[in-house]
């Protein structure tokens, strides 16, 4: 129950939480490979890490490239899947289907084809770790597209830890996170979201990836719990 000298691979390393996971893991002795599909954001995160940590740009949406990625890869302990696009909210009556069917294609099936081609690289002990939302258990008006994809990420985890089983897969699942992933938000509007989740959370504070990321750890460490959520959400599925 370490990640001592441990092989973890972050798709979605570059930023937010994925790369809060992967600075987390590297502080307990974990060796890093973090994977994102931009170059410059790649290279910038691994400036973050330990001298060692390894960097694969691969487009985390395409079928080819993720086989490929982990073929390359070879054996390894850990998978954490952190990717997707930046998140927006949108009315049904003026969404545009076309853009709403766009954001299960990194954040879905991108986990989905993931976890299908690293679990035969994954070493005995090792696991799967996911990402879902709190919007899946308390949505709000706009929140229509965010919420179906994370209710679908918790229906794949435990599909997934059955059918791979013994191999872990589990999921975290993080209220609203002050992250890159609100950066196509407006500044202002973004700004006032935090401060109205502040005002609303029992823990009276928007929460940062690196809370959200030792949710992450716990997961790859302990030995006996699979297929479940943890929910990071400073109290907001209560509230």
């Amino acid at each position: 129950m370490t990640l001592q000298a441990k092989k973890i691979v972050v798709l979605g390393g570059s930023s937010g939480i994925g790369l809060a996971v992967a600075q987390a893991a590297a502080r307990e002795g974990a060796n890093l490979t973090i994977v994102s599909s931009n170059a410059g954001k790649l290279e910038a995160a691994r400036k973050t890490l330990p001298t060692g940590a390894a960097g694969q740009v691969a487009d985390l949406a395409a079928e080819d490239a993720i086989r490929g990625l982990f073929e390359k890869l070879g054996s390894f302990d850990h998978l954490v899947y952190t990717a997707g696009e930046n998140l927006q909210l949108s009315p049904l009556a003026t969404m545009d289907m076309d853009w709403a069917r766009g954001f299960f294609g990194l954040r879905y099936w991108g986990a989905l084809m993931a976890a299908r081609y690293a679990a035969p690289h994954i070493n005995q002990g090792g696991s799967i770790t996911l990402t879902g939302g709190a919007a899946g258990q308390r949505p709000q008006a706009g929140w229509t597209i965010a919420a179906s994809i994370c209710s679908a990420m918790e229906g794949l985890t435990r599909a997934l830890a059955m059918e791979l089983a013994p191999l872990r897969v589990n999921i975290v699942s993080p209220g609203v996170v002050k992250s890159p992933l609100w950066d196509a938000m407006p500044q202002a509007e973004r700004e006032a979201l935090y401060q109205h989740m502040a005002a609303t959370l029992p823990l009276k504070h928007v929460g940062t990836p690196e809370e959200v990321a030792e949710s992450y750890l716990y997961l790859m460490k302990q030995s006996y719990g699979t297929g479940q959520r943890i929910t990071v959400d400073g109290g907001g599925t209560l509230a």
